[in-house]
């Protein structure tokens, strides 16, 4: 009897063992499945894992509009040239700047219903400078990347997102040559 309750104890165990072994094993194929944000690119352009880091980069300004809210973010590149004058003194961003512009959906503060804030999240767009590798779009390289709330992933903008995107490393290009004069930047750095 006890050589039989030692071998049902130790099957129980090994049994166990094997189902939170699979548990496990399924847990991580789920984890696998979900999108890694930094293996995203724009057909022939910009890679999202260009940007890496990109949720830490220091404030340049903000924007709204009665579709979207927005914060655009700087390497310190960028930051730096900000502050030595850069567009406003005619001299061009320095090759290495980065931008990114986040889009939100705006929403209702819960507690201040007066007040405008982030949603979900619509889609990042980047620039970064490279006057060698964008020099038929003005030096800069272009990226926007739509966001799908539902299955938490991005995918490069298309011609049927709104505002249409060519889906390469130039779309940003047509809508930026009105500020040729600012090196192609629209965002003042905002005082503080």
């Amino acid at each position: 009897m006890l050589k039989w309750n030692l071998l049902s104890c130790v099957s129980l165990r090994l049994a166990s063992i094997v189902v939170f072994g699979s548990a496990i094993a399924a847990l991580g194929g789920l984890a696998l499945a979900q999108q890694d944000k930094y293996g995203v690119s724009v057909p022939g352009g910009l890679s999202f894992s260009e940007f890496r880091g990109y949720e830490g980069w220091q404030v340049v300004s903000t924007s709204h509009s009665d579709k979207l809210v927005a914060v655009i973010l700087a390497n310190p590149v960028m930051i730096d040239a900000y502050r030595t004058g850069i567009p406003g003194n005619g001299k061009p961003f320095p090759d290495g700047s980065k931008m990114a512009k986040v889009h939100w959906n705006p929403a209702r503060q819960q507690y201040f219903p007066d007040t405008t804030v982030p949603g979900t999240q619509h889609d990042v767009d980047f620039m970064v400078k490279d006057s060698k590798r964008f020099a038929d779009s003005g030096g800069w390289g272009y990226a926007v990347f739509e966001y799908d709330a539902a299955s938490e992933t991005f995918s490069p903008g298309t011609l049927e997102n709104q505002p249409p995107q060519a889906n390469d490393a130039k779309c940003g290009f047509a809508c930026h040559t009105i500020v040729e004069k600012r090196d192609y930047v629209f965002t003042e750095f905002a005082k503080r």
